[in-house]
């Protein structure tokens, strides 16, 4: 079992990001619009990552993973698959360091994040489904020579999360729990290494759509699992497998799993609409639809911290989703 990234390389990274990324802020839930909705007694506050370079903490381990390409690498540029995000954070860290990067996607991919993949100068692939897109993307590093940047299973994923996870923690030190949404796992991974590196008492949970839930499976089998299918909205928690490293970070940290329904994350981004002025992307909603659903009663009178991992939805998207 890998214990992940040590406080002192997580503070290390986080003085190699400082001024280069958004110390993005904590917000208390506790105004009078929303209070009444919060578990009975509780303290919760919103990690605006949203608000973070490219609208997720993606950006993070982009950062740290390109700082540590040779020359060589760098003449050679970098490849990435992603459904979004990902392929963003990878495009706009390329752009800052003038390197060349390529990123393939799905077809289906909201048409916002392939324009903005575009706008920031990377050159964007679509593929019909995630084999072949993988498939493309090894193809592209061998011919190419180009390095693939991993969108979870990486050192410098994880420890860019985890300088989100230090950051919440420094800022809300009464924390007693921690929410935080999964995707392949290396936020999770990431954020709850650096938190129970500071305060070991914090309790972890996980929240994966009930149609994407390899995370879910993995921590009940205990191993990663990989998905015949995923059927879900929220398509930045929708990787079909957990990955040996992040999966080994997170079960060495992670206290517990809970899944969501689709209903439950447009719930909740309505809520973060209404409430908030929030517009967001269901991913990003997850953590807020885990406090208000499956965790609830266990988190009354709990300091807790919950994160806003990502923005970037279309309008016309969200108009059909919500």
């Amino acid at each position: 079992m890998s214990k992940g990234p040590g406080l002192g390389a997580i503070r290390k990274a986080r003085d190699l990001l400082d001024g280069r990324i958004v110390k993005t802020p904590v917000l208390e839930l506790s105004s009078s619009k929303i209070k009444n909705l919060m578990p009975e007694g509780s303290n919760v506050r919103m990690k605006l990552e949203l608000f973070q370079h490219t609208g997720s903490f993606k950006s993070r381990g982009v950062l740290i993973a390109i700082d540590g390409l040779s020359d060589k690498e760098r003449e050679k540029g970098v490849v990435a698959f992603s459904a979004g995000n990902h392929a963003l954070a990878v495009s706009w860290g390329a752009k800052n360091a003038g390197i060349s990067a390529k990123v393939v996607m799905l077809e289906h991919s909201d048409p916002s994040r392939i324009e903005g993949c575009e706008r920031l100068g990377a050159e964007v692939i679509l593929c019909p489904n995630i084999t072949d897109a993988l498939s493309l993307m090894e193809n592209i590093a061998k011919s190419e020579g180009r390095v693939i940047l991993q969108p979870f299973e990486s050192e410098n994923m994880i420890l860019g999360s985890a300088t989100c996870g230090l950051e919440i923690i420094e800022d809300f030190p009464e924390l007693d729990v921690a929410i935080v949404p999964i995707g392949g796992g290396g936020l999770i991974a990431g954020i709850s290494a650096a938190i129970k590196s500071v305060k070991s008492s914090v309790v972890i949970y996980g929240v994966e759509p009930v149609g994407a839930d390899s995370m879910y499976k993995s921590f009940q089998n205990q191993k990663p699992a990989r998905l015949d299918a995923v059927n879900t909205i929220a398509d930045s928690l929708g990787p079909p497998m957990a990955m040996e490293y992040s999966f080994s970070v997170a079960q060495n940290f992670v206290d517990a799993i809970v899944r969501v329904k689709d209903e439950e994350m447009v719930s909740a981004m309505k809520l973060m609409r209404d409430q908030l002025n929030l517009m967001v992307e269901p991913a990003c909603a997850a953590s807020l639809a885990g406090l208000l659903g499956p965790l609830k009663e266990m988190i009354r009178e709990k300091s807790v911290a919950i994160i806003a991992c990502g923005s970037n939805i279309s309008y016309q998207r969200y108009q059909k989703l919500v």
